[in-house]
């Protein structure tokens, strides 16, 4: 089959690669969408993602399309289906998984590389979409399940300030969610001043550009109190750093960008100690996948505003080498467009 292929740093290619094992339990699907996440640029740059990467691997986890083949045990799904699959798959019966904590096992293996004509994750990893749900809308499910449990670990209460760093696409799916979590206050920390209108669009009602503003001032000349949440959706050294100095006393911190093991921020423990802030990284998406579903099925998110490009995946090399898209929003790979 066709797929992305990453064989090493800065090595990524279309090529022919074999199609993933039919297990009785599994459910073949052929992708029609699959995003560009983060998580592949750091493998394309040699950085690793959620897990270990050992080339040759297929690129890509966000993945819409439909059932073509299904395992013999397989009850649930039947071809034709329209789905998305969960790419985090838990053993249920190690320490993590039996308290409740199955992102965290000790088990866990990726299950779906997106950027391939096919995959075969087991029946547990997938869900059913409504028609109503485009397959280019569905491919935004596993991003904006990971966003509802950073959102989670923020424990936003209406009325709540939220500031988030960065107006990536997720960014702008935290924006979104904090907004329907009944935020009063939501601040984007963004250096491209042309993404102040879509930060706008989407709920932010303060918008500030860190490289010619002083982000404290501005806050507190808003009127704003105290920064009760930062969200930080960038993953740089000095973007992580900076939201522990723009969290206010006893804020809680979620660190939700992938960072640079090479380059880890500094941490100032006596400045956190004296506002007594709460930090917190987050990992994938335990049990938001049907939620993601939801919201993404009633129109929620403004998901073609986030959505910047739709490309083949012969473009997909080039993109994680550039990140032209990228870096404006969410980027798909049509693996084949189709919706039925």
């Amino acid at each position: 089959m066709k797929a992305v292929v990453y064989f090493g740093k800065h090595d990524a290619r279309v090529s022919n690669f074999k199609e993933p094992p039919m297990g009785e339990d599994c459910v073949k699907i052929a992708v029609s969408y699959c995003g560009i996440c983060g998580t592949d640029i750091h493998k394309f740059n040699g950085m690793g993602g959620s897990r270990p990467v050992i080339p040759p691997v297929v690129l890509g986890h966000e993945a819409s399309g439909i059932v073509v083949d299904v395992g013999s045990k397989v009850t649930n799904f039947k071809v034709g289906d329209r789905v998305v699959a969960d790419p985090n798959w838990s053993c249920s019966h190690c320490y993590y998984c039996k308290n409740g904590k199955t992102h965290l096992c000790e088990n866990s293996r990726g299950v779906v590389k997106g950027f391939a004509e096919y995959i075969c994750p087991p029946e547990s990893n997938v869900y059913k979409i409504p028609d109503s749900l485009s397959m280019e809308h569905a491919a935004l499910t596993e991003p904006l399940s990971c966003s509802i449990h950073g959102m989670d670990l923020a424990e936003v209460k209406t009325g709540d300030t939220v500031l988030i760093v960065g107006m990536g696409s997720i960014g702008s799916m935290m924006v979104e969610l904090a907004r329907i979590s009944g935020a009063s206050n939501i601040i984007v920390v963004e250096p491209v001043k042309e993404k102040e209108p879509l930060a706008k669009k989407l709920g932010a009602t303060l918008f500030i550009d860190p490289t010619t503003q002083n982000v404290n001032q501005v806050v507190k000349d808003a009127g704003i109190e105290n920064v009760q949440h930062v969200i930080e959706c960038v993953g740089l050294k000095n973007t992580i750093e900076n939201s522990f100095e723009y969290a206010g006393k006893g804020a809680t911190v979620v660190l939700f960008g992938l960072g640079d093991p090479n380059n880890p921020p500094v941490f100032n423990q006596y400045n956190a100690f004296q506002k007594e802030l709460v930090i917190k990284t987050s990992f994938v998406n335990p049990h938001t996948t049907q939620r993601a579903i939801n919201l993404l099925s009633h129109d929620q998110i403004h998901c073609d505003d986030i959505i910047v490009k739709i490309m083949d995946p012969e473009e997909v090399p080039k993109e994680l080498a550039t990140k032209t898209y990228f870096n404006k929003g969410k980027v798909l790979v049509r693996m084949s467009g189709k919706e039925n």
